[in-house]
């Protein structure tokens, strides 16, 4: 009785320690890792944007797993960051200077673009329409051939940047200038 008592401890304090490894260890090996983008608006005016970044693999995500018409947490685990250090103008709505969440809300001929004054939250927690501080449409088009892994990026424009995100065969972008 008492071997097994031991074994059963062991057993026991395997998994607590393998389980606390993966929760807190390298985000790097997660099934979504974590990635970032940011745009230099001139004048040491940046935005920056923290996400994790799932993989396709082998699903259709964007309409079947994530469906339309219903607000998406715009990657996984943790919640997507917007930092700014300059007050912005995203697709029409004015941005002040600020840390904010992000959210979409996918549809097939457009998106839109939530902007969230609730910050901290898991990704999965969308905080409510009353934490929206913008919503705007963005621009869908088809990509050429498919991206296995979804994709935050800023690409510099004559005005400041375009904010992008690329998924499946799907590109939703909005255009963000300094105010």
């Amino acid at each position: 009785m008492k071997k097994q008592v031991v074994i059963l401890t062991l057993l026991a304090l395997v998994l607590a320690v393998t389980c606390s490894a993966q929760m807190g260890g390298d985000k790097s090996q997660r099934p979504s890792p974590p990635a970032s983008a940011s745009c230099d608006l001139g004048g040491g005016k940046t935005i920056k944007t923290d996400y994790s970044s799932p993989r396709l693999r082998g699903r259709k995500m964007i309409g079947e797993h994530e469906p339309y018409g219903k607000v998406w947490r715009t990657g996984a685990n943790e919640a997507t960051t917007f930092v700014t250090n300059a007050d912005l103008i995203v697709g029409g709505a004015k941005v002040p200077a600020g840390n904010y969440t992000i959210f979409t809300i996918p549809n097939p001929d457009k998106w839109t673009l939530v902007i969230s004054k609730g910050t901290g939250e898991w990704g999965t927690e969308y905080p409510g329409a009353e934490k929206d501080l913008a919503r705007v449409d963005m621009k869908v088009s088809t990509l050429p051939s498919p991206v296995e892994n979804f994709t935050i990026a800023y690409d510099k424009t004559a005005s400041g940047c375009t904010l992008r995100m690329d998924w499946d065969t799907t590109r939703a972008a909005v255009e963000i200038s300094a105010k």
